[in-house]
């Protein structure tokens, strides 16, 4: 009788743990469930819904849609006089955006991490930017690049320079659309530099130039091998958000002059809501998306054989 009530009581035990254990893994669930839904509905719902619609021939003017395929893919490849255009338009800009984004990134914040008096405000005056509504910054500087009445047109007048019509002439606008955004996000491309560079161990740099090395190979040999993670990061964060630009486009020249400055993004808005071709839309837009993912990937991939394991 003593052992069945000691079973009856280790039962009730365990029924008791494993209820508890029900219980905490039932409140994991409802705290995660907010995000899970919101990733059903908002991130992978939309995804899927793309990739459906891009097997379709499918407007915004007709309420039907029929089934195509690949056809849509077929005629981006072989029909569209545009899109290897478009193609390298993208690749344009973010062979231009990239290397000023992170070359300025860097040179400020090697200027602005030695904690002087005065760095935290230059930090601010650099990082406004990155909080300044897109809509403002495309703005203001679509109307500095004005032609002949554009501040920057004017300043230069004053200097006996005539300055072109910059947003009018296809490589001066794509050149403009390029720097202009480049600016925009260089805020926290050196906040991030000058994290890693305050990261930096200060024995390897004290012992450099104790052998007389001087600042140029201080930052080749030693600051720039231990900024490398930090440095694929920016260029990863950069190149994505430079296979995303659209607001900026829209604003300053609405992909012209003469599509100069009509990116892949841009170009999708277009078919979508000028052209109402949102089938078409949607495979330019999985074409984006394999191509954004391909960079991502191809980039880490580099980053591995490069970059040594932190330890």
């Amino acid at each position: 009788m003593t052992i069945a009530y000691q079973r009856a009581v280790t039962g009730r035990r365990a029924g008791r743990s494993l209820s508890l254990r029900r219980r905490e893994e039932l409140t994991g669930y409802l705290f995660i469930s907010p995000q899970v839904l919101g990733f059903l509905v908002i991130v992978l719902g939309p995804i899927v819904a793309v990739v459906v619609y891009s097997l379709q021939n499918r407007t915004l003017l007709a309420p039907e849609a029929t089934f195509a395929g690949l056809e849509n893919y077929r005629h981006m490849v072989e029909s569209d006089p545009y899109f290897r255009r478009m193609l390298l338009t993208t690749a344009i800009f973010c062979a231009g955006l990239v290397p000023i984004n992170v070359g300025l990134g860097l040179c400020t914040a090697l200027l602005l991490s030695s904690n002087r008096r005065g760095d935290a405000v230059f930090q601010a005056i650099f990082f406004l930017p990155v909080v300044t509504s897109a809509v403002a910054w495309a703005v203001v500087w679509r109307y500095a690049f004005q032609g002949e009445l554009g501040p920057i047109n004017q300043f230069l007048a004053v200097l006996g320079v005539t300055g072109p019509n910059w947003l009018q002439e296809p490589t001066w606008a794509l050149v403009v659309v390029t720097v202009t955004r480049a600016l925009k996000t260089v805020g926290l491309k050196m906040v991030i530099f000058i994290a890693a560079i305050q990261g930096i161990p200060k024995e390897p740099l004290e012992a450099a130039r104790l052998d007389g090395a001087n600042s140029w190979h201080v930052f080749r040999h030693i600051m720039l091998p231990f900024l490398a993670p930090a440095t694929f990061l920016v260029v990863v964060i950069t190149m994505i958000g430079s296979m995303q630009v659209f607001d900026h486009i829209l604003l300053m020249t609405a992909g012209g002059p003469s599509n100069a400055t009509m990116v892949l993004p841009y170009y999708i808005f277009h078919q979508a809501f000028r052209a109402f071709d949102t089938g078409y839309a949607s495979a330019l837009a999985v074409v984006l998306c394999v191509l954004t993912l391909g960079l991502t990937t191809l980039q880490w991939a580099v980053r591995r054989r490069v970059v040594p394991d932190e330890q």
